[in-house]
């Protein structure tokens, strides 16, 4: 039993070094654990996996598509580089490609780098629905939330790391060490992991609105945007989700409009 308790306390250390890196995250100001996952070290991984992401699709350089999709990250891109300023000490080197695939997806790299599917543009709609997306996946790269996933994963790994070696490893042990680490994984997987996914899409919408309002594009487009997904299907219930259900997206964004607006003097009729 003091053996296996030595092991645990072996990687106390880590785990108490990992808990107490902690920061917030810009407009929302939710604190929030993150481990020594730098900056730099963000923006060298987005930038070695744009090309690799980007390259197994034709890139579309051209067309009213291409072309409206440039206008709004030249709209939103002015608002966002301050925010990236004022909490990380960087700037980004902001870059959106269109790729000719029926994908129903877009995403913003740690450093900027952005991709957008055409697949993703008939529920767009237009350029209002364009930068509700951009917005919104720009605000995932604003808050480090890849960074904060990753922590969250070396967390939950010293974590489980920590309980294999209380367990022991004889033989004899093996197997049920095997459904206790699995029951374990079961739990960070729908207790805690998803949740935080979750957490992160929530927190991207509020920012991506303040980026969305400050650009001058209507908020409401966000509201109406998440209607139409809402009406595609959820895919599954929400709990076992990565992403908040579209209608609940819908109308916690139909909340937070009149205050965002207010914040920046602005006034938008609801259609």
């Amino acid at each position: 039993m003091q053996l296996r308790l030595r092991r645990f306390l072996r990687l106390a250390p880590l785990i108490l070094a990992l808990l107490s890196a902690c920061d917030s995250v810009p407009i929302t100001g939710r604190s929030r654990f993150r481990a020594a996952v730098s900056i730099d070290q963000e923006i060298a991984l987005g930038l070695d996996a744009y090309p690799k992401i980007t390259g197994e699709h034709k890139e579309i350089t051209h067309g009213p598509q291409f072309d409206m999709v440039q206008r709004v990250m030249k709209r939103i891109v002015p608002f966002a580089s301050p925010l990236v300023q004022q909490y990380h000490g960087k700037n980004f080197a902001w870059e959106c490609k269109l790729l000719d695939a029926k994908i129903v997806n877009a995403w913003c790299l740690p450093g900027g780098k952005m991709a957008f599917y055409t697949g993703i543009l008939p529920i767009c709609q237009d350029e209002a629905g364009i930068a509700v997306v951009m917005s919104h996946e720009i605000a995932h790269a604003i808050a480090s939330h890849s960074a904060e996933r990753m922590s969250t994963t070396m967390l939950v790994k010293a974590g489980l790391a920590g309980t294999s070696l209380a367990l022991g490893d004889k033989p004899e042990d093996q197997a049920r060490n095997e459904l206790i680490l699995g029951a374990l994984g079961l739990g960070a997987q729908f207790g805690l992991m998803l949740p935080y996914s979750r957490k992160h899409e929530s927190e991207a919408d509020e920012i991506g609105l303040h980026l969305l309002v400050q650009a001058g594009y209507d908020p409401y487009a966000a509201v109406r945007l998440w209607d139409r997904m809402a009406k595609l299907g959820s895919g599954g219930p929400e709990w076992m989700s990565t992403h908040p259900a579209s209608k609940n997206r819908s109308r916690r964004l139909a909340e937070l409009i009149p205050s965002v607006l207010k914040k920046y003097g602005k006034s938008r009729p609801k259609p």
